[in-house]
């Protein structure tokens, strides 16, 4: 029989899983700042606290969901499944921590960086991104797999825009952004959501042929999007509007490919298909606030909490389950977190049409939203720092 081991020793193999793979990190630093930052941003706003902000209070909110809370789940996804792509070993132990530690201490000197030099607050957070992308994208040119150039390219323009944003502090650079993380669910989900969809219909008997995937219409899906972002950030409304509504009519085909009420039995799937429908759903409400005067908010919102933040839970959800060895099951508690998130992003885009009065609904949605990622915090911390079950590494 193994023998259990002692508290000290269950501690330091606790924090040494931590950095054993991106995902595991990542994952729970990311979580905590979900928890930590819209409750923050939400007693900002109201003036019940003010922090040494390095970006006024606004543009702080954008940044950290976009930049710090999209990008920990950007490298704990990528620098995971990359290694699985291209069959390359993973970055680990001290490499791991340091990547880590930039994406950190952009958060550190974002929230309390007021007082400090632009240069350093701006160098220490545009680093993030570049050494993801270099990670990966080694690997990916090593073992010559063309068909991951394209995450790297949105990556490259997602990073674009971080750069005006932080530089010009141009409101244009994030929605920019917003599109691009778009990009991303329309690429990454294009690939996971039909692929375990048609999966779960197969292992249960059901119609995995009703499934499809059409690679001609995703690079439509993508180039749209792609256009879609330089026409909104070079600030042709009309013109904007018009794309905004072909990239939501192909993204809406392929969720209709995809036959998502076939597998509405399974929390770990509906999520990812409800989650991208938010997509073109934001898409619909971008081109009515350029051509009809609907509030921006709540086209940023939808892509922001609806489509991102929505679509991430659902990932890291599964990801982390997979990748360390345990059943596809979810943990007691994780429909409700589901269903949360969801809620959130329902209430906070009504919130900004005025449907529901703005303190009831934002306060809702912080609520929604705090309750979706700390059940993920509670049933997910122990997984995430535990070594896997059948002692493989993971």
């Amino acid at each position: 029989m193994q023998a259990i081991p002692t508290s000290p020793e269950r501690a330091s193999a606790s924090l040494s899983q931590l950095f054993s793979y991106p995902f595991r990190i990542f994952f729970l630093s990311m979580t905590v700042l979900a928890i930590v930052a819209i409750p923050v941003w939400v007693l900002e706003v109201t003036g019940v606290v003010q922090l040494p902000l390095a970006l006024p209070a606004l543009f702080w909110h954008q940044h950290e969901m976009l930049f710090g809370f999209l990008s920990a789940a950007i490298a704990g996804f990528l620098l995971t499944a990359v290694c699985v792509w291209t069959q390359t070993n993973r970055t680990h132990g001290a490499l791991l921590a340091g990547l880590w530690s930039v994406w950190l201490a952009g958060r550190l000197l974002l929230a309390f960086g007021g007082n400090l030099p632009d240069w350093l607050v701006q160098g220490v957070n545009l680093a993030f991104l570049p050494l993801v992308m270099i990670d990966a994208g080694w690997r990916v040119w090593k073992a010559r797999q063309k068909r991951q150039l394209m995450i790297l390219l949105v990556l490259g323009l997602l990073w674009l825009m971080q750069i005006g944003f932080v530089t010009r502090l141009n409101m244009a650079f994030s929605y920019g952004a917003l599109i691009m993380a778009m990009a991303l669910i329309s690429i990454i989900g294009g690939r996971i959501t039909p692929a375990f969809s048609a999966g779960w219909l197969r292992q249960r008997g059901g119609n995995a042929e009703a499934v499809r995937m059409i690679p001609a219409l995703d690079m439509a899906a993508l180039f749209s999007m792609i256009l879609l972002m330089a026409s909104l950030v070079t600030g042709w409304q009309t013109v904007t509007a018009v794309i905004a509504v072909v990239a939501a009519s192909l993204m809406l085909v392929r969720l209709y490919n995809w036959k998502g009420w076939l597998v509405r039995k399974d929390p770990l799937l509906w999520i990812l298909h409800l989650s991208i429908l938010w997509v073109p759903v934001a898409l619909i409400l971008l081109a009515g606030s350029l051509v009809a005067g609907w509030p921006t908010n709540a086209w940023s919102h939808a892509a922001g909490t609806g489509a991102i933040a929505c679509l991430i839970l659902g990932v890291i959800a599964r990801v982390s389950l997979g990748h360390t060895g345990r059943p596809l099951v979810l943990p007691k508690g994780m429909v409700l977190a589901f269903v949360a998130i969801q809620l959130a992003a329902v209430i906070r885009v009504l919130t900004a049409f005025n449907l529901i009065p703005w303190h009831p609904g934002i306060g809702t949605s912080t609520l929604l939203w705090m309750l979706a990622y700390g059940l993920f915090l509670v049933r997910y911390t122990g997984i995430l720092a535990s070594p896997r079950p059948d002692g493989r590494e993971g």
